[in-house]
Formats: C-alpha cells, structure tokens, sequence
C-alpha cells in the first residue's frame, strides 16, 4: 500500500504516459515469478522438512541443535529466498525446542535464524529479491556477483558459528511425533528441474521468457493451485516501485542530489535507506542513479541487519514469535536490535575495505 501510494504521488509531477512502460523491468517480474511458483511446488513436496528431521534427529545436545536449526534458514535461503527459508523453518524451531523443553532459548533461536536468513540468502542472485533485481539492472555476470558476496558470506557463516558455539552442551533427546514424507517423487523432480530452468534463466543461459512459458504450462498440467500461492503482492510492490522510481528520476532536481549523494558512498547510501524503507525497494530507487553496483549490492545486504524492517523477512520471525502465549515482544527486540547492531559492527567496516 505504502508503494501504490509513493507510485500515485510521483505522478502528480510526472503524469502517466506511454513512458510508464520503460520503467518496469519485465524480466525481474518475471523470474520473481516463476521462482515463486516453483519454491511453492517445492514446498508442498515438504523436502525441506524431511531434511529438516534427518538433521536433528542425530544430535545428542543442544549445542548441536541450535547449530542445526541456525544453519537450516542460512544455507536454504540461498535457493528459495530470506522469506521462504523463515517461513519453514521459524514454526519448525518453535515445536523442536517446545518438544526438548528449552524454551528459554526461543528468542536466541529465532533472532539468530532470522539473522541467517537474510545473511545467507546475500550468496546468490536468487537468495532474495533486490538481488535478482541488481543482477540483472547492472546485467553481471556470476563472477561479478560472487566476487562481491562471497566473502561476506564466508564471513557470516563463521561470526553465526561462533555466536552459536555459546550455547552450552546440555544432553536432550530430539523425538518427532509425525514423519513427513515426499508425497509423490514424480513432482519433487519435475520442481527440481524447473526449479534448475529458473537458475539457468538468472545467470542467461535460456531466455526469461521461455521459462515463463515452460513454468506457467507445468503448474497448469500438473498443478495449478501452486500458481494461487505466488506472492503477488511482492509483484504488485515490484511494479509500483518501478514506477515510482521512474518518476523519481525524471524530476532533474531530485535526481541531481540522489545523484550526488550515492556520488559519496553507494555502499552507505543503500545501507541507511534500507533501515527506513527495507532493503528491496532502496535498490529498486536507488539503482538508476549510481553504476556502483558493488556498492549497492553489499549495501543493501548487509542493510538487511539493523531495524526490524530494514529487511522485511524479519517481520516474519518476529509475527511468529509473538503469536507464542508466553512472548516478551520487548526483549525479543531488545535480542533482535543488539544482534543486529552487533553484526553490522563487524561487516560494515570490512565491506567498505573490501
């Protein structure tokens, strides 16, 4: 809503025209779309709660589990975005650590899941949406990308090591009531390889459109209730941020300061407009007006610490956690903030380094 209404007022100074249409990049929408359909299909086929299990069924203590239940969101939400991974995994943790009676360690659990989400999912094009935008607005190559993330990524892994390694060696017993299991193979390998399809579209292997085809047709003939749970509202966001930034760059005043600003550090810029208005659309509104595609890519990733919407997959851990009967809101984000600011502490300085 907040994006429909910046889009509305940016055309009171630039009134809709034929224009419009430049400003939407089409190909973003559509690999956004298509790998939404396709982590849903992935999803309904509970592969990631049958990895899940097999993890935790094998540690003995607590250290162990909160390692694993830490490193889940991290390394999945290279594939299927902060938002999915949290989705998944932040009601998982609750009924593990609810069945081993450690609810004392709800918060440090989720805070740190939450952490790695939008930590982990800095690594690839597709582990979140200004990612698969910036690598396409700057059209980069993987080299380009990974050059710039992995080493933050590398970094990220060992701090959240570490933070885990606190947790004392208490002995439990991991025990799950239900099993899942994969519902039908023939899908799961079908999703897989779209899911492959969507990978070769972001690095230009196959054209977006073609993949657009392939996928739409796939979900008709085998099911297109996965088509319904395709997150348009993000799409719809997308669109108007588009346009709003499109208007934005039109006006010569403004577009001369934000311009001049992202002139002093890209990397700063993006990082302190993502605590305000969240991370994806600060890149969607700042790209056009800097070609500091490093700058802008470790910024707005590492811009996903700090405020509890400068990413907005972090609102999904925290509506979780505060849906529990027994929730302190205000020490979660007591925990949430000093993490945060923690982690921000220990990357800004050795991004803007690197």
């Amino acid at each position: 809503m907040i994006a429909a209404l910046a889009a509305l007022l940016s055309m009171i100074a630039v009134p809709p025209s034929a224009n419009y249409i430049t400003y939407l990049d089409i190909r973003v929408l559509c690999l956004l779309f298509c790998l939404m359909a396709v982590v849903a299909g992935l999803q309904s086929c509970h592969l990631f709660d049958v990895l899940a299990q097999k993890l935790l069924t094998s540690s003995h203590h607590l250290r162990a589990v909160v390692i694993v239940l830490v490193l889940l969101p991290f390394f999945t939400s290279m594939v299927v975005t902060n938002d999915v991974a949290l989705i998944t995994f932040v009601p998982f943790s609750i009924l593990v650590l609810q069945a081993i009676g450690r609810t004392d360690f709800m918060i440090k659990v989720i805070v740190l899941q939450t952490i790695a989400a939008n930590l982990g999912s800095m690594d690839t094009p597709v582990g979140n949406p200004q990612n698969l935008f910036l690598y396409a607005h700057y059209n980069l190559t993987a080299w380009n990308f990974f050059q710039v993330m992995l080493p933050l990524s590398i970094l990220s892994l060992l701090a959240l090591l570490m933070t885990s390694l606190s947790v004392p060696k208490d002995p439990i017993v991991v025990a799950f009531d239900d099993t899942p299991v994969i519902p039908n193979r023939r899908k799961l390998l079908l999703y897989l390889g779209l899911f492959l399809l969507c990978l070769l579209s972001v690095f230009r292997v196959i054209s977006y459109g073609l993949l657009t085809i392939i996928v739409v047709m796939a979900f008709l003939l085998v099911d297109r209730s996965m088509l319904g749970k395709v997150n348009y509202s993000l799409l719809l966001t997308f669109v108007f941020f588009f346009i709003f930034a499109g208007n934005i760059g039109a006006i010569a005043e403004v577009r001369e300061v934000l311009t001049a600003l992202l002139a002093r550090s890209s990397f700063l810029s993006s990082l302190l407009a993502s605590q305000v208005i969240s991370n994806v659309p600060a890149s969607v509104l700042l790209a056009d007006f800097t070609q500091d595609w490093r700058g802008m890519l470790a910024g707005s990733n590492i811009g996903g610490l700090g405020t509890l919407i400068a990413s907005l997959a972090s609102l999904i851990s925290f509506q979780y956690y505060t849906a529990l009967p027994d929730a302190k809101p205000l020490r979660y984000l007591l925990a949430f903030t000093a993490a945060n600011v923690l982690g921000l502490l220990i990357l800004v300085p050795i991004a803007s380094f690197l």
